[in-house]
């Protein structure tokens, strides 16, 4: 069985949309990049960003379709 996780961190969820770190926070602060509060964390459902990128539009069968990079990341931020 494939599982495919539910939320995305706000750093991972920028690495996706391929902005930097700070601009996911701000636009979280904003509410442009909707988040879930649980306890100190901020995650972002994958649903909820998967509906943003459709809201912007395209006619790909795929948009929308959050897909994260399986390779590991890096931590130099």
């Amino acid at each position: 069985m494939t599982e495919e996780r539910l939320t995305f961190t706000v750093k991972e969820t920028a690495r996706l949309l391929g902005i930097g770190r700070q601009l996911a926070y701000d636009r979280v602060k904003t509410g442009e990049i909707p988040v879930l509060k649980i306890g100190r964390r901020l995650l972002v459902p994958r649903i909820a960003l998967e509906k943003m990128l459709d809201s912007v539009g395209g006619s790909n069968d795929n948009r929308g379709r959050v897909c994260p990079d399986t390779r590991k990341e890096s931590h130099d931020d």
